[in-house]
């Protein structure tokens, strides 16, 4: 927890600083800013990290709350693998989509 913490501290505070703070601010992101941002692995492999460091992050904090607050063992393991289905999935999908895209499949406007 303590190091996806960390981590998660620089990756998301750059996010928002690109994203929304930095040039023209959140009005010029779009789908072809994220095309021309994609193109570099770089920033494939910060915003894959930023996710699977998030979902690392988020599903422990939820297993220990579950641990710390649900009394009945059955329903505190069914809740645990819920929420570990769940960020599993999350996390194939997510991985999917940032390996598999394509940003010269897709027209610029511009």
């Amino acid at each position: 927890m303590r190091v996806s913490g960390v981590a998660l501290l620089g990756l998301a505070v750059g996010h928002v600083l690109i994203m929304h703070v930095l040039d023209e601010g959140v009005s010029r992101v779009n789908f072809e800013f994220v095309q021309l941002r994609w193109e570099s692995p770089f920033w494939r492999t910060w915003d894959w990290a930023l996710l699977v460091l998030a979902l690392l992050h988020g599903i422990n904090g939820l297993r220990v709350t579950v641990q710390d607050y649900v009394r009945w063992p059955g329903a505190r393991f069914a809740l645990n693998m819920l929420f570990a289905l769940t960020g599993f999935v999350l996390f194939v999908l997510g991985t999917v989509i940032v390996f598999t895209f394509d940003p010269n499949a897709w027209p610029r406007t511009s």
